[in-house]
């Protein structure tokens, strides 16, 4: 009966031991998923980006830590009058971070954000543009700044134990746009108070980065803005301003072409006004914003040679 005794001792030491290790292996566990994988033990932070502008900027900041997805990368579709279909709605619902334009470019992906528990990067808002401004902010270099670091933070919130490496991936792209800050700042030897006129504002902040004045009609640029039909007397105070001598460069929005923009490209060519032709979505030539910017700041200064 002693050894029974003896023996149901050992059993309850045993037993008390085993559970006293499982409990430390489950809390030993539990310590090393919160350190080491982040919230919900993600090894990548599932991010989406209304346009691929955004999403390509998003990406380089994110590195081997992003999965990325941009909802729209077509230069045959405008943000504007985009129809999300379900599955958009589905890869924003599922994001952790989401990249927005703002400015009311893109009210459709601000509005399915919003309705998720990702952190929502709105580009516009970063650097205080809203409804009304002008909603391409990707061509401002103050917007894209901004909006970079907004894009760290979010990610530095997802996945805090990969800090440092998410400030050593800002750090190589802020290195990139002062490479091309530079690049527009010697442009401006060109382009400094150069008067200019565009078919649709799509490149305003590009141009004002590089010192140029806007020429463009008050009344046709106010129709432009509006999305509405300029008036017969605004197209021609815009083709007879082409012909006086006052407009250097004609911006045209290729995106946009109609018998309107036709009339005004004919005009330029007719009185020897380069054209700058560009698009209002990023072209799949180039899978990087800054490198998009970098051959746009060309082709202004090229025009003008």
């Amino acid at each position: 009966m002693a050894w029974m005794k003896g023996a149901t001792r050992m059993v309850a030491v045993v037993a008390a031991s085993a559970a006293t290790f499982a409990m430390a292996a489950c809390g030993g566990s539990g310590s090393s998923s919160n350190s080491s994988a982040d919230k919900g033990a993600k090894s990548v932070i599932n991010v989406v980006a209304s346009i691929n502008q955004w999403g390509s900027v998003a990406s380089e900041l994110g590195g081997s830590k992003v999965k990325m997805t941009s909802i729209m990368s077509n230069t045959n579709v405008e943000a504007h009058d985009y129809e999300p279909t379900t599955a958009d709605i589905s890869k924003i619902s599922a994001a952790d971070v989401t990249v927005v334009n703002g400015a009311d470019y893109d009210p459709w992906a601000s509005k399915a954000a919003k309705s998720t528990k990702a952190t929502l990067v709105d580009a516009g808002a970063t650097d205080g543009k809203k409804a009304g401004d002008n909603p391409h902010v990707w061509f401002s270099a103050d917007v894209r700044k901004t909006t970079a670091d907004a894009i760290t933070k979010a990610y530095e919130k997802a996945m805090p134990s990969q800090k440092s490496y998410f400030e050593t991936q800002n750090a190589a792209w802020h290195g990139k746009e002062a490479a091309l800050e530079k690049k527009i700042s010697d442009a401006r030897g060109k382009t400094e108070g150069v008067s200019y006129a565009a078919t649709e504002s799509v490149a305003w902040y590009l141009a004002d980065d590089l010192g140029m004045k806007d020429a463009t009609p008050h009344g046709y640029a106010q129709a432009s803005a509006n999305e509405s039909e300029p008036s017969a007397s605004d197209i021609l105070e815009f083709t007879t301003a082409l012909g006086k001598g006052g407009i250097k460069m004609l911006v045209f929005n290729s995106q946009e072409a109609d018998p309107v923009t036709n009339k005004l490209t004919d005009a330029a060519k007719k009185s020897n006004v380069p054209i700058v032709n560009l698009t209002e979505q990023m072209p799949k030539q180039y899978t990087n914003l800054l490198d998009w910017m970098d051959a746009l700041t060309q082709d202004f200064t090229k025009a003008l040679a």
